[in-house]
């Protein structure tokens, strides 16, 4: 029924917009010198939703119409470093409410100073993941510390993962037997915020050894719940990586993807830019980017992955 709904609404798109254009076209035939502001700023509008109808045909993968899981850890670096991974967990959420997507935490690890060592989300909204797709890597952050005590400048790393989020009957099967599910506490700021059950769920995966814990909910059934989600997405990813390790090693061609090599760099000091290294797009604007303004970025590294696509 989801699927049936998502396929109706981008049905019911194209029907809209095939009215909004002969409407417009019957108005510019009445040669009414009155009317030509209002149609000019039609124009545009058609002209920026026929855009969009249009990038979200290249959005064409298995997983891409539907909802995702996003998860950033923080890399080496200390505070510098789980301070950069809550602004991106900031950004992130911003980019969210800019698409109207719901983002639920399931998890949080926070830092001991300050920021967070590791979080993950739970992003649902038409194209999540095909849109955040582009975002899976190493994201890099230069500017002045502000928990340097001699404001010098600092780089800091942060890990972003994005799943796609699966059905319980997709091609993802889980026996019951290969699972170790304990409970503990759940981690809380001290006093009457920390939980007196056991509500937080650990996972593990033992054929795989994934491990996947979840704490944010206040009961133990939700818990296990989302964990459930996660751990059905990193089995997803797991397969899907196994399949393309065996293509690549066929063709001589694989090279294992490792920590390390950043996607894009964020620029605060002593200028400000924002940079994707896969594609060369550059975005002036750092705090604008940083407030959830993504959509240029992302588009530009799926309009090169596309390009690339038809060379091949």
């Amino acid at each position: 029924m989801k699927q049936l709904s998502a396929l109706s609404e981008e049905i019911q798109s194209w029907h809209d917009l095939q009215k909004r254009v002969q409407d417009t076209l019957e108005l510019s035939q009445l040669a009414d010198e009155s009317l030509r502001e209002e149609l000019e700023q039609e124009s545009d509008a058609l002209e920026k939703e026929i855009d969009r109808l249009e990038f979200n045909l290249m959005l064409s993968g298995k997983y891409d119409r539907g909802d995702a899981l996003l998860a950033i850890h923080a890399g080496a670096g200390g505070t510098d470093s789980q301070d950069w991974a809550e602004m991106l967990l900031r950004m992130y959420l911003r980019w969210c409410e800019k698409r109207s997507y719901d983002a639920d935490i399931l998890d949080m690890t926070p830092g001991e100073e300050a920021g967070v060592k590791s979080v993950t989300i739970a992003i649902d909204g038409l194209f999540a993941f095909g849109y955040l797709r582009p975002e899976k890597g190493v994201h890099r952050l230069v500017r002045l510390s502000p928990f340097d005590s001699n404001h010098r400048r600092h780089t800091s790393f942060a890990l972003v993962e994005v799943l796609p989020q699966v059905e319980e009957d997709d091609e993802v099967m889980i026996n019951s037997n290969d699972l170790r599910i304990d409970t503990y506490r759940s981690a809380g700021a001290g006093g009457q915020n920390v939980q007196k059950n056991d509500t937080a769920v650990r996972i593990t995966h033992i054929p795989s050894g994934i491990v996947v814990t979840c704490q944010n909910e206040r009961s133990q059934v939700q818990n296990r719940e989302n964990a459930m989600r996660v751990l059905r997405a990193r089995l997803l990813e797991k397969k899907q990586e196994e399949h393309q390790e065996q293509m690549a090693e066929l063709r001589g061609e694989y090279t294992k993807a490792e920590w390390g090599s950043q996607i894009r760099s964020y620029v605060l000091h002593p200028y400000q830019m924002v940079k994707d290294h896969r594609t060369n797009y550059e975005v002036g604007n750092a705090h604008a980017v940083l407030d959830g303004d993504l959509d240029e970025l992302m588009e530009a590294y799926l309009r090169f992955k596309m390009g690339e696509k038809n060379q091949t």
